[in-house]
């Protein structure tokens, strides 16, 4: 490749630079998606000058139009703008890479230690932090989505649908899509898009632009040959696990259903990361039993803390179902097993959309529908996210909650006598130190693991025992 220089007037940049500013980038991608753009945006736009801002706000808009997590997409189609595919696949399996390594060893220490009392008590009080952070997230992409009534509408309506009625969370989406598309269609302003902030030319050029002022590049131009041999491929790559598993060892065994979930899931997943997280929370815990309620937040917390895409947290997931369904395996051994899985099925798919999608994409931004879409799909995200918040409240801070089912409602009931008094205070606390004392992420979980094990210690010293629970 060129020298190791990012000149504007040089169209590329060596894999050894290549290499090093990815792997950067994934060390650095703590604090959910809005922190790992941010972390992309003020390196490869500010810093190294390889995109400029209306093509990263561009790809960022495509890439939110995508099931996945848009953070890694975004980080797959910059690196295949650069680098072709070669490319893609270098940014893309870096940015997973340190959390993979991480959650590996984070599942290992709660499956072996996690009923460990002190263990246990750190993970307790990671587990009330995470209330709060779920709670902020509410707020947060509100404050960005909901710029109309109609979009309100939405998210309120979004919220009752899964709450009240168990509505499946992928029809929740597609009706928000089709009522944004339609609503946009209708010139109804109630569902007019906000899109995701207006793009300002850069003072300086950037690589990317440089190479396209001279001409669209090869791998960039519309191919249907190419979009065919893409999918078929990348079919092949993610599917052919699942195929094989389902062949030998049949739809019951664990690691098939680990596999079939997340590719499921891999479809759905519109809106981010804590969109799904009810849904897999719902199905991990209730349909399948894998974990239970508040092993789900501590799962959450490790993604929250370790670099990487927060839905990273199906690594859990994985890991825990195969750990607790081993068969003939060492349980450890099925647990790494059983993690992989899900984390292949899970960040596969990106690279077939980005790379089948990449070279259309000019035909999908300016597309005022598709925005307007784009817009109802986060809309209802955020009544997806406070459900999320409600459903993690009521199974963490209650011991026993009942459910009530009739008239097409399927609603959860908490019983307040089995309130669980320090859960609470310490997810009170939690909300207090980010909502009023703007206290980041990690020195709040740093602070509920140490009160945690704080109330832990003081409990045995008074010889109360442990009411520590998970």
């Amino acid at each position: 490749m060129a020298a190791d220089t990012t000149s504007p007037d040089d169209s590329s940049v060596s894999w050894r630079e290549a290499f090093a500013t990815w792997a950067r980038i994934a060390a650095l991608s703590f604090g959910g998606p809005a922190g790992q753009i941010a972390v992309m945006h003020r390196i490869l736009v500010e810093e190294k000058r390889w995109i400029g801002e209306t093509r990263f706000l561009h790809a960022l808009n495509y890439c939110m139009l995508l099931p996945g997590p848009e953070a890694h997409e975004l980080a797959i189609y910059i690196g295949w703008l650069m680098h072709r595919v070669r490319g893609g696949l270098l940014a893309g399996i870096l940015f997973v890479l340190p959390g993979l390594i991480s959650l590996s060893i984070l599942s290992t220490i709660y499956a072996v230690f996690g009923q460990i009392g002190i263990v246990q008590a750190l993970f307790f009080g990671l587990k009330a932090a995470v209330l709060a952070v779920v709670l902020e997230a509410v707020l947060r992409v509100g404050r960005r989505a909901l710029k109309s009534n109609g979009l309100f509408a939405i998210a309120a309506l979004a919220f009752v649908g899964i709450f009240f009625f168990a509505l499946p969370f992928p029809l929740i989406i597609l009706l928000a899509a089709l009522t944004g598309y339609v609503g946009s269609a209708a010139g109804l302003t109630w569902f007019k898009s906000t899109g995701h902030g207006a793009a300002q030319a850069g003072t300086q050029p950037s690589l990317i632009d440089a190479a396209f002022a001279q001409g669209v590049p090869e791998h960039v131009r519309p191919s249907m040959w190419r979009f065919i041999r893409t999918v078929v491929v990348g079919c092949i790559v993610w599917l052919g696990p699942l195929a094989a598993l389902l062949v030998l060892a049949g739809p019951q065994n664990v690691f098939t259903a680990i596999a079939l979930f997340n590719s499921k899931m891999a479809v759905v997943t519109f809106g981010g990361a804590y969109a799904v997280l009810a849904y897999m929370a719902q199905q991990a815990v209730e349909k399948y039993h894998w974990l239970k309620p508040g092993e789900m937040l501590v799962g959450l917390g490790f993604a929250e803390t370790t670099p990487g895409p927060l839905i990273s947290v199906v690594q859990f997931v994985g890991f825990m179902a195969a750990y607790r369904h081993a068969g003939s395996l060492p349980p450890l051994e099925a647990g790494l097993i059983g993690g992989f899985l899900a984390m292949w099925a899970t960040f596969v798919p990106p690279f077939l959309w980005i790379f089948a999608g990449g070279p259309y994409i000019e035909a999908l931004i300016g597309n005022k529908s598709l925005n307007a879409a784009l817009s109802a799909i986060t809309a209802a995200v955020v009544g997806v996210i406070l459900n999320l918040a409600v459903w993690f409240f009521l199974h963490t801070v209650f011991g026993k909650v009942d459910e009530l089912h009739g008239f097409g409602l399927s609603l959860a009931l908490p019983v307040p006598a089995s309130i669980r008094w320090p859960t609470l205070i310490l997810a009170l606390a939690a909300i207090v130190a980010i909502f009023r004392f703007k206290a980041g992420m990690i020195p709040t979980f740093a602070a509920c693991s140490a009160a945690g094990i704080a109330y832990y210690l003081i409990m045995g010293f008074l010889g109360l025992g442990n009411l520590v629970q998970l």
